[in-house]
């Protein structure tokens, strides 16, 4: 029978986009894959391979929910890592992966109380508070963005963030530089919306000069109770908008864009720098140790995007600094090359490499 890889990954695209993309691998390899997540992460499985069962764990996070819910976690985790061990038992996983979030959390303790083979990716530049708390008991902590802040002795190996099947299809996909025709701007906000994209985008849109302002349509993803408002935004600003809560086929969409007005997740950051194109990054002010600021300083170095902290991400300041690439198509083009040099398209494939040595007893932690 096949060698069996289960990854565990937690209820947010950021975790999901990069655990389908090493699943997608791995299949190819020939191995069986099997998903473990809660509830909420299965809500994101959707674009995972048909031959990828989803194991539904019972898991919770003490950041949602009143005090009586919150009190309620560790019996709900507890559950899980039962439930978890029992299928570990049965199933006997050559290697299990991590890749954040508290969905995770009964995958990696079972593996740790079974002794299977187990290893994490941390997308961030900053180990999230799972992944911080395992690091020190799995084999390799493998890495997306570099450098990562790792704990004391505990060391990385930098494999990039594998970015989905749809991704690669669209690697280095041949940019048009803005210039007198229509052009896309796409907002992103994470797999959850960003709020303040649309309080400030539509403004920011409004705000450029007639002859940006009439060739620009929007994409913009939006959560579903701020969609009517951003709608009635753009409406009122006469600007041609498709506002909706997801894109499922976002590469597509960044392909496509003359300029792309993002969250600094890790999903995100690596589908610009695989599709490569310019940016606007505006981190998450509230993200766990400002990791969203981490995860965009790459890019930002290279000159391949503009790093925007939300604390100054007024409509005005938003505005010049989008007309400020869609007014120079030499600059945007250099942007678009310059995203394109820092993507690792072949992030996936140095996971998988690691699954299978972890798996074959021979993978030991160095950095790179």
């Amino acid at each position: 029978m096949a060698r069996l890889v289960t990854i565990a990954a937690g209820g947010t695209g950021g975790h999901m986009f990069p655990a389908q993309a090493l699943a997608e691998t791995m299949l190819r390899r020939g191995w069986r894959v099997r998903l473990a997540t809660d509830e909420r992460g299965a809500r994101y499985a959707g674009g995972f391979p048909d031959a990828v069962p989803v194991d539904r764990m019972a898991s919770a996070t003490p950041a949602r929910g009143g005090a009586a819910e919150r009190a309620l976690v560790p019996l709900r985790i507890a559950g899980g890592v039962g439930g978890a061990i029992l299928r570990m038992l049965r199933d006997r996983p050559d290697a299990v992966i991590g890749f954040g979030g508290y969905p995770t959390i009964p995958a990696l303790s079972a593996a740790v109380a079974l002794g299977r083979p187990r290893m994490i990716h941390e997308q961030n530049g900053v180990l999230g508070r799972v992944n911080r708390a395992f690091a020190s008991r799995v084999a390799a902590v493998a890495c997306g963005t570099w450098p990562t802040q790792l704990p004391e002795g505990v060391k990385g190996i930098h494999v990039g963030n594998p970015v989905r099947a749809a991704v690669l299809e669209r690697e280095g996909a041949p940019y048009i530089a803005p210039g007198d025709y229509p052009m896309l701007l796409l907002v992103i906000g994470g797999s959850q919306g960003a709020r303040v994209l649309s309080d400030v985008v539509p403004q920011a849109v409004a705000r450029l000069p007639e002859a940006l302002r009439r060739n620009i349509r929007v994409a913009h993803q939006a959560r579903a109770e701020d969609g009517a408002r951003v709608s009635g935004a753009y409406a009122a600003a006469g600007i041609d908008a498709e506002v909706r809560p997801f894109f499922d086929d976002i590469a597509r969409r960044m392909s496509e864009a003359q300029l792309v007005v993002s969250r600094a997740g890790a999903s995100s950051v690596a589908d610009l720098s695989v599709i490569g194109r310019p940016s606007i990054l505006i981190p998450f002010a509230a993200a766990a140790e400002d990791h969203q600021t981490a995860n965009a300083r790459g890019l930002a170095k290279a000159d391949a995007a503009i790093l925007l902290p939300e604390r100054k991400a007024d409509a005005e300041t938003l505005s010049e600094q989008m007309a400020l690439i869609l007014e120079n198509p030499d600059a945007a083009s250099r942007m678009a090359r310059a995203a394109l040099a820092q993507g690792k398209p072949d992030a996936a494939e140095r996971l998988a490499d690691l699954v299978e040595a972890l798996a074959a007893g021979d993978l030991n932690r160095q950095e790179t």
